[in-house]
């Protein structure tokens, strides 16, 4: 029995303006399933335009296309793509080390097969004006930049730093500059139309953020990049995954094969570093508030679900139960903060039930199944995530989590396991005492193995 029998398989071509897929294929038309914005991209024009940039930005916006349109199996995970895409230099692509770089890395954070060929494009590219920008200093460093609270609190802990921060957020919060000037790199420069995609996992979205860092490294003749997420969130979805594989989209092994691909396409070395990947989120909040008590941090969002699911008398709200609002929640209690009274959706944590917490009329209009399956998993996770630091045996994954956690970061693996070790703890007590804070009848605390 062949892959594409067991895995869902899907054929699917880019096409330019005025033509047609090939026989076989679904056709994802540039310019409407998939739009390159020249607003955007001239962001990105610190120096010489290139059609490679053009072509790195396609190939990411056509991998999220296809991880959204394609819905994952009910039993298993992965799916199969056979891809086209149309491209300036077809043979720069179609270089084994580019592809083989490209393929791997889209595999490891994916979990899917890619096979994709790449042919001469025939439409003229679009206009894109060129941005004369002057670098404040040498040595910069490249931080994506969401209106999330890891990267406002990093952000803050490296004020003294040459950072360029790359905007990856729906909304920007403010408007990075130098002096009076605005920075390049201020949106992302495409985007997928779109609502109620058939697959919201949303695997792809690490790829994107990857590739933009990337680009912004490149033109601004950058080496580092500073992924500002922290410990919980860009290992927890590998040491304890709800899926097969784990999501590696902040995680080190998968931006390590990222800098080989940049690497292979572009010739140019850049590093992905991780400077709060031993801190719990709540370490990195509370660090960043005793260095400027007056950051920001209250009005970045972290919640997953999107703000049309999630407002409430005209005013946008975070959800407040799934994984990435309670992971939040917890870091703001560790941190020995608290929130305004309307921030979250389920805004009463002691209440016995996700419909009893957030207000009658939202209960009955807009609480369904997948609210109901978040509010499960949102706690269940951070529950699974301090159950391991205090298992004396590890699941047999562990070892081998270690082991590649090791290679990508060029350390001893007693250290990183040690390192590893120390950050659960510190989780799972932050986790012991956020439930602790909680009535013993709030349906959160109910769900907890750590408080049975």
């Amino acid at each position: 029995m062949t892959e594409e029998t067991i895995l869902p398989f899907r054929r699917v071509e880019a096409v330019e303006v005025g033509h047609l897929p090939r026989e076989g294929f679904e056709p994802c038309a540039i310019g409407e399933d998939v739009a390159l914005d020249p607003r955007g991209l001239a962001s990105y024009c610190a120096g010489s335009w290139e059609p490679v940039l053009y072509d790195a930005l396609l190939v990411s916006a056509i991998a999220e296309y296809c991880d959204r349109m394609c819905k994952r199996p009910a039993r298993g995970w992965g799916r199969a793509f056979e891809v086209i895409i149309p491209v300036d230099d077809p043979r720069r692509w179609e270089d084994p080390s580019v592809k083989a770089a490209l393929m791997d890395a889209l595999r490891t954070l994916t979990g899917d097969r890619w096979m994709i060929t790449f042919i001469q494009r025939r439409t003229p590219y679009p206009e894109v004006g060129q941005t004369n920008l002057q670098w404040p200093q040498p040595s910069l460093i490249i931080m994506p930049f969401s209106d999330g609270m890891d990267s406002r609190a990093v952000a803050t802990l490296m004020q003294n730093e040459p950072l360029v921060l790359v905007q990856l957020g729906p909304k920007q919060i403010d408007r990075p500059k130098i002096g009076r000037r605005r920075l390049a790199f201020t949106t992302v420069p495409y985007k997928v139309p779109g609502r109620d995609f058939p697959e919201t996992s949303g695997r792809s979205r690490g790829f994107k953020f990857a590739t933009v860092s990337a680009l912004a490294a490149y033109l601004s003749r950058a080496k580092r990049i500073v992924v500002p997420e922290s410990g919980q969130g860009a290992l927890g979805p590998v040491l304890v995954p709800h899926h097969a594989g784990g999501d590696y989209r902040s995680h080190p092994v998968f931006l390590r094969k990222m800098e080989r691909f940049v690497r292979a396409l572009l010739h140019w070395d850049v590093r992905f570093e991780f400077p709060r990947l031993w801190f719990t989120k709540g370490q990195t909040l509370q660090a960043a508030i005793a260095a400027a008590p007056e950051t920001a941090w209250r009005k970045t969002r972290s919640c997953w679900q999107p703000s049309t699911q999630m407002s409430w008398e005209k005013e946008r709200r975070q959800c407040g139960f799934c994984a990435a609002c309670m992971l939040r929640r917890l870091s703001v209690h560790a941190a020995g903060e608290r929130e305004e009274a309307g921030t979250y959706m389920l805004d009463d944590l002691s209440a016995v039930s996700l419909a009893a917490g957030v207000p009658s009329e939202f209960s009955s209009s807009k609480l369904g199944t997948a609210q109901q399956n978040y509010a499960v998993a949102g706690p269940l996770h951070l529950d699974h995530l301090a159950e391991l630091a205090h298992r004396r045996e590890k699941p047999r994954s562990y070892g081998r989590q270690m082991r590649e956690l090791a290679r990508a970061l060029d350390a001893d693996e007693a250290d990183v396991q040690h390192r590893t070790g120390a950050m659960l703890e510190r989780h799972a007590a932050e986790w012991s005492a956020f439930l602790g804070s909680l009535p013993a009848s709030s349906f959160i605390r109910q769900r907890s193995m750590v408080m049975a």
